[in-house]
């Protein structure tokens, strides 16, 4: 299975929100990495067909996907970054509404809805009104939604928001197993979320698409350019303000910052650490620093 995306452009008026972007993708998890208004979601809801493209093509194992129209999107499911609830539905009311518009029988749907409320771990509180629900839960209500009739490719834009970590790794190591038959492009600033299951991290900025590797070589691309250095209280905005600051830690009377930099303070013991994912985002998206 395939989905090749081919000089993929979008424009809205005169702001080009996706510029020339080609990339193919297979059985696997891809973690798509880009500050607020790199394209991200715009990339998602093109190949979900939400919004017409510019130019470009987007292929299904060789066939536009605007030709197989229906049949392609049978075989999405799709958790936007944010949707509108009917507030007095109860979570599984949402989920066979949702199980409906997707031709799913109403027998199959029943079995779908509590299997995968179980499996978001809502099971407990199916019954009870989305509009009581937190933040969170409605977040999990959407990867339920988005799992209905065992979709061939995944859209997951930012999954984990307002998660607790204990629920974050469970939604994590799930999608993990679920993987392995599947496209799964998980659009995140969590960057730990993807960190160790996504066989390649595709980077986005400014609606172009920077690098996408394995983890690890991207990783590779800022060795030596990671270190912690040990300096006074005094001295922390000034690091902030100068530097990528990706980690800070008290020690005793002392503060340890982790920054990523092609130049590395004078007149400070600079000690270079292995670089992780988090890193590298910042390496890539932070500018001017």
């Amino acid at each position: 299975m395939e989905l090749n995306i081919i000089n993929l452009t979008k424009y809205y008026g005169n702001h080009c929100a996706l510029n020339d972007v080609s990339i193919t993708l297979t059985n696997g998890i891809y973690g798509l990495l880009g500050a607020n208004g790199a394209g991200k979601s715009t990339l998602m809801n093109l190949i979900t067909d939400n919004i017409n493209r510019t130019s470009g093509e987007i292929l299904y194992d060789g066939a536009d996907i605007l030709k197989l129209g229906k049949a392609f999107r049978k075989k999405i499911g799709y958790m936007p970054q944010q949707q509108g609830f009917y507030e007095q539905l109860s979570a599984r009311a949402f989920v066979l509404y949702m199980a409906s518009l997707k031709g799913i029988s109403r027998k199959e749907s029943k079995k779908q809805a509590d299997e995968l409320l179980k499996v978001v771990n809502l099971d407990a509180v199916a019954h009870k009104k989305i509009g009581e629900f937190s933040g969170g839960m409605k977040q999990r209500v959407l990867l339920a939604q988005a799992l209905l009739g065992n979709p061939k490719i995944l859209l997951l834009d930012e999954p984990t928001a307002g998660l607790d970590p204990k629920e974050r790794i469970r939604i994590r190591n799930f999608i993990s197993e679920i993987a392995e038959d599947k496209i799964v492009l998980i659009s995140t600033h969590v960057v730990s979320d993807i960190e160790f299951i996504a066989k390649e991290i595709i980077l986005l900025r400014n609606g172009q698409l920077v690098s996408h590797d394995t983890c690890g070589n991207l990783i590779k691309e800022i060795e030596n350019k990671v270190f912690e250095v040990e300096i006074e209280r005094e001295d922390l905005k000034r690091f902030q303000d100068n530097y990528r600051v990706s980690n800070l830690y008290n020690e005793e009377d002392k503060i340890i910052v982790r920054i990523v930099t092609d130049n590395p303070p004078e007149n400070y013991a600079a000690q270079p650490v292995n670089p992780t994912l988090e890193d590298l985002y910042l390496y890539v998206f932070e500018n001017g620093k």
